[in-house]
């Protein structure tokens, strides 16, 4: 079976073309920038490595041009798109309508859009790829798998706000939990590795940025919540955030509700901090003097110790801690800070180590180090495949 994987963005496209059950990789890439003159497009197969710069005005343009691409008589690995059997999109939030992988239809198209406030930096871009991509692989199965599925172990205690009873039972306010594709991909390859059931966290660092307490598989509790803002501090999301703040720049500095959700999700962050919000370019600023961007770092840092004490809390103990995603995978910097001073929690990190890079699970904690410190590289885009293809074969 011959999957396409779309990871739809606000301004990209991550794709990848995978023949189930083998899980082998045909094809993958990316389209980033979109919207711009300078988009930046990858394709990439076992012969063949594209990277260019060109204008991509829309997703629809960048599907096409992956679809192009696919069917290319020099460069293509399908003739066309027939040979595709199914799409599988990530989808970000799926509210209370869907737990479990999704064929899709014009009710779960609806749900989905119902959902773009929640979620309205990611939502209308998977929507986006969902419409697009029914035009170009029309013969194909569509295929949702939603990043709040994961989550949706979190017992009542986790899940449930201190808010009036009727907010949950009948508006469904809760904590949904994000990249639950990523969060379940690595901690089923860190029990693998441990070779036992076990007390692990996992830290998603991108642009977006959560945490997961995963206990026997489950996740019990993560800091994601009911849209995808809260929690750690993200390249232009705010983390956490105390409500009366929010109140005040209403009530007293005139903003209306709109311009704070549009700051608090686009405006702040490391972007609020620093002027940047490629870490990339903070770190480098950092090591110049930028006293903005250390501190931003060493703010970063710090949310997410004080989420590993509470997690180790809620979990009764630790076996592990996982960075993953951009950030968590090459940020040794990052993970330096995240790890100083730790010990009391049982992770001691090897300098060495953490200097090495590589596409494999690599450990890189002291030998005594009583929890283990993972880097996992996350592939979301496997993952979805792999729902995909138990869903359709069932």
């Amino acid at each position: 079976m011959k999957i396409v994987i779309i990871n739809s963005g606000s301004s990209s496209i991550k794709y990848q073309l995978i023949e189930m059950p083998s899980a082998a990789i045909i094809c993958s890439g990316m389209i980033d920038r979109i919207g711009l003159e300078t988009s930046n497009l990858s394709y990439v197969t076992k012969t063949n490595k594209i990277e260019k710069l060109i204008p991509i005005a829309n997703h629809k343009i960048g599907l096409e041009k992956i679809a192009s691409l696919l069917m290319d008589e020099n460069v293509g690995v399908i003739k066309s798109t027939k040979e595709i059997n199914a799409v599988g999109h990530r989808v970000v939030h799926g509210g209370s309508y869907f737990s479990n992988t999704t064929v899709i239809n014009d009710e779960v198209k609806d749900r989905i859009k119902q959902l773009f406030e929640l979620a309205p930096l990611h939502n209308p871009a998977n929507f986006e790829g969902i419409v697009v991509a029914e035009d170009i692989f029309d013969s194909a199965k569509q295929v949702a798998v939603f990043d709040t599925a994961f989550h949706q172990t979190l017992p009542v205690e986790a899940y449930k706000y201190a808010i009036p009873n009727f907010l949950l039972t009948e508006n469904k306010i809760r904590v949904y939990g994000f990249h639950g594709t990523s969060h379940k991909y690595v901690s089923e390859k860190a029990i693998d590795y441990l070779e036992k059931s076990s007390k692990i966290i996992t830290i998603h660092l991108g642009n977006g940025c959560s945490m997961a307490a995963i206990k026997d598989g489950k996740s019990i509790d993560t800091t994601l919540g009911f849209g995808p803002m809260n929690g750690l501090i993200m390249g232009t999301r705010s983390g956490d955030v105390d409500q009366s703040a929010i109140f005040y720049m209403v009530n007293s500095l005139g903003y209306s509700l709109n311009e704070v959700s549009s700051m608090l999700n686009k405006q702040s962050g490391m972007l609020g901090l620093t002027g940047f919000s490629d870490l990339r370019d903070i770190e480098s600023n950092a090591e110049q003097g930028n006293k903005d961007c250390q501190l931003a770092l060493d703010m970063n840092a710090y949310r997410i110790k004080k989420y590993i004490g509470s997690y180790v809390a809620a979990l009764g103990g630790l076996d592990a801690i996982i960075f993953t995603a951009g950030i968590g995978e090459n940020s040794s910097f990052i993970r330096k800070l995240v790890c100083t001073d730790m010990e009391y929690f049982g992770l001691e990190l090897d300098s060495d180590k953490n200097e090495l890079r590589s596409k494999e699970i690599r450990e890189i904690n002291l030998p005594q180090s009583k929890a283990k410190i993972l880097v996992i590289p996350t592939n979301e885009e496997i993952e979805i495949a792999h729902q995909v293809f138990e869903l359709l074969s069932v």
